[in-house]
């Protein structure tokens, strides 16, 4: 049996990846591409349905997932952008969960209060990686990623935290708004708690005691579960713990851990993210027959499908009236707002609107509503719910996605002109670095330069950005440079760097400049000391 098990998963993950492949061929964004994927082939005949454990959906992909997304979210630009974030992602979810909750007691026959907020807190979420990977390629002004991915960060935990409250209802039979609401602001609060206080113990792990690259990537795997199960264990919401610890440590990360573990971290859980959303993508492709053979007579496949077009609809509409209305609010509200957003135009308040494609969350959340009430009472419209989710995903999903970037080319996004250009901003950084670095030499290691043919070459390379790093080569390999001088060559390198990385670190607070642009700066100093390293030993 665990044999079986194991081939159909490691079959799964080859025909994701084998998926992702043919959609990179196609040029089809990979989540949209897993969905129809997951759906055409979830009806072949003979094709095993694979069916999952709804109680091992939240902690086996949510935690990781979540963690990932708080740890590669700028948090200056989500500083920045606080407010409308905010509005978005608690605001909107919970009028998305209120207007979707009385739509479906009022059209969908059998549908209690508790029911709709459920489906409401299914489907209140936007993907922020489904609309990344339609965008990508595609120019769009910052704002508009800083915005989607701090929405995408935040709506996660508070539709969860209202799912967790419909389905506690459900099971009870008791749904009181004004507790829930009360319940949600306790919940959430210690949830925050919890996840900067678990923070705080991996910070101390990282920080103080021996490490390596391999052991701080396995503390970085470990952290999400951790924050998450000993929140729910104390009844409180693990999402947000997951998201606050996240945000808490991808802050220190330049402080805990090394360039070596930093690269190798990267690249794990890219990968690892990766992977799970494919899963988590074509599952539900295929778990589909199942569900459309749970409708029943009393849901015929037609009806169940207009229900899923008129919830994709709702929730559109009421995306498009929230942020708009909000806008023009915090705008004659907030005098603070009306200069952060004058990047903002109408052009990108419609490309946030319509990027609002639903994904691994939504899907995950739906799964996991469990079989069955009691031993003996099934869940009441589970696979009705399921299949509304479907369809919600599948209308935002491919029909926004696959239209989204003829509507981006179709608007003419005008440029941000309070922002320096991406390109500036670049060589701007760099300017810097390089100057900060000929102080540094200028001060401390004038000696060095004269006696050292090395350190005499990397400062010709930084003065005038030609031949510098190739002398150096050269210079190595005809046998000029002692061991000695290779010693104190890799020294100065490694400070020079870490005056670099301090210089950085300031530039983050500096609003002018993105955190992707000084991310990429980062990446690039940690590979510089990781090859100095190298070429030394």
């Amino acid at each position: 049996m665990l044999h079986d098990n194991l081939i159909l998963i490691l079959v799964l993950l080859l025909g994701v990846t084998i998926l992702v492949m043919m959609g990179q061929k196609l040029k089809i964004s990979y989540p949209i591409f897993l969905v129809l994927a997951g759906l055409i082939i979830g009806f072949v005949p003979g094709i095993p349905h694979l069916t999952v454990d709804p109680d091992i959906i939240f902690l086996l992909f949510l935690p990781p997932l979540l963690y990932e997304a708080a740890w590669t979210t700028s948090w200056k630009d989500f500083r920045e952008y606080r407010g409308a974030i905010m509005l978005m992602a608690v605001g909107l979810v919970l009028i998305t969960s209120i207007a979707v909750a009385y739509a479906s007691v009022a059209f969908i026959p059998g549908f209690t209060l508790a029911l709709g907020f459920l489906l409401g807190g299914i489907i209140s979420p936007p993907d922020a990686i489904a609309a990344s990977s339609v965008m990508k390629g595609i120019k769009v002004p910052k704002t508009i990623n800083s915005l989607l991915e701090g929405e995408s960060l935040v709506n996660d935990a508070s539709s969860l935290i209202v799912f967790k409250f419909a389905l506690a209802a459900v099971v009870t039979g008791n749904f009181v708004l004004q507790d829930a609401a009360l319940n949600f602001v306790v919940v959430a609060g210690l949830g925050i708690l919890i996840g900067l206080a678990i923070g705080g113990v991996f910070y101390v792990l990282h920080r103080w005691l021996p490490t390596n690259d391999n052991i701080d990537t396995v503390l970085t795997l470990l952290t999400p579960y951790f924050m998450y199960v000993v929140a729910e264990h104390f009844k409180v919401s693990g999402v947000m713990a997951v998201v606050s610890g996240g945000l808490l440590l991808c802050s220190q990360s330049h402080v805990i851990l090394t360039p070596n573990s930093r690269v190798k971290v990267n690249s794990v859980w890219s990968a690892i993210t990766f992977m799970m959303n494919g899963v988590v993508f074509i599952l539900i492709g295929l778990a589909l027959p199942d569900i459309v053979a749970g409708l029943g007579s009393e849901y015929p496949l037609k009806t169940a499908i207009y229900y899923g077009i008129g919830i994709s609809m709702l929730a559109l509409v009421v995306r498009f009236l929230w942020l708009f209305s909000t806008s023009r609010i915090t705008r004659v509200v907030n005098k603070k707002t009306r200069i952060r957003y004058q990047g903002m135009t109408w052009h990108s308040s419609v490309v946030v609107v319509w990027a609002g494609m639903r994904g691994v969350v939504s899907l995950a959340a739906a799964l996991s509503i469990p079989l069955m009430l009691n031993s003996q009472t099934p869940f009441p419209l589970r696979n009705l719910i399921l299949f509304i989710t479907f369809v919600v995903i599948l209308v935002t999903l491919v029909f926004q996605g696959l239209s989204l970037p003829y509507v981006i080319k179709w608007l003419k996004i005008p440029e941000n002109t309070y922002k320096i250009p991406e390109q500036e901003q670049s060589a701007q950084i760099k300017l810097r670095l390089i100057d900060r670095s000929l102080v540094r030499i200028q001060e401390n290691y004038q000696f060095q330069c004269i006696h050292n043919e090395l350190m005499s070459n990397f400062k010709a390379e930084l003065e005038n950005s030609l031949t510098g790093k190739r002398n150096n080569l050269e210079a190595i390999r005809a046998g000029k440079i002692d061991q000695q001088e290779l010693k104190v060559y890799r020294e100065i390198m490694l400070d020079l760097i870490q005056v670099q990385r301090h210089e950085l670190h300031l530039l983050k607070r500096d609003r002018n400049y993105d955190d992707d642009i000084i991310r990429e700066e980062e990446n690039r100093l940690d590979l510089e000391e990781l090859s100095t390293g190298m070429v030394i030993s």
